[in-house]
């Protein structure tokens, strides 16, 4: 009897390994197919992506990809990449990214409603690309947010009032996109100046809001 009961708790001990096991590598599968995705999106004059391969178990060996001790992927710097190409919803899998860098190149479309699924995101960065369409409602779901960058594109419609729940927000900046409408100065948003808003001819800032003061002229 014995020999048996141990032979049974050997068996599920194995079994239990090889379901974490498993586990383990769809989870880093999925993340990497959600990176494989975006790659197929964009095009990559400079080879940026090359290292984007995506047979292997995670995506944690790629350039330009951060993971934790998890095999989970934490950042995606590819910011100044000469990437073109549009972004995709698959990136809404990355459940914990903190930072996805994409500045300064030259990726059009919309922001994806997806990327409102990423609620460990700390720092969004887009500026410097070619975006269009409306920010996305969902954004207001990142409540880890401390730097949104989306200057610099050429986003339409409203600003949505979800993202003056971020109470962590410390750094926006939505200026020279092509934005309409009353710039909330409720939440978070009562700390920001005109300057995360400039250049955008058709936004407007409520008629009493305070407007902070010019600068004062440096003495010589």
């Amino acid at each position: 009897m014995d020999r048996i009961i141990s032979l049974f708790s050997s068996s599920a001990l194995l079994l239990f390994i090889l379901v974490v096991q498993n586990t383990s590598s769809v989870y880093g599968n999925a993340e990497g197919d959600a990176l494989y995705a975006l790659k197929k999106q964009l095009k990559d004059p400079n080879n940026v992506l090359q290292s984007w391969d995506p047979t292997l178990v995670n995506p944690c060996t790629w350039y330009h990809v951060t993971c934790n001790n998890y095999n989970s992927v934490t950042r995606v710097e590819l910011g100044n990449a000469g990437l073109s190409g549009q972004l995709v919803s698959q990136l809404g899998q990355l459940s914990n990214l903190q930072y996805l860098e994409m500045y300064g190149n030259n990726i059009t479309g919309i922001i994806p409603n997806a990327i409102g699924n990423l609620t460990n995101l700390v720092s969004l960065d887009l500026y410097l690309n070619r975006l269009h369409g409306r920010i996305p409602t969902a954004l207001g779901n990142l409540q880890k947010l401390r730097y949104l960058r989306l200057n610099n594109n050429i986003l339409t419609g409203t600003i949505p009032f979800s993202l003056t729940t971020i109470t962590t927000l410390q750094v926006l900046d939505v200026s020279s996109n092509r934005l309409r409408g009353y710039v909330p100065r409720n939440g978070s948003f009562a700390f920001f100046t005109p300057r995360s808003f400039a250049n955008n001819p058709n936004l407007e800032f409520p008629p009493d809001a305070p407007v902070a003061p010019a600068p004062a002229p440096l003495s010589s």
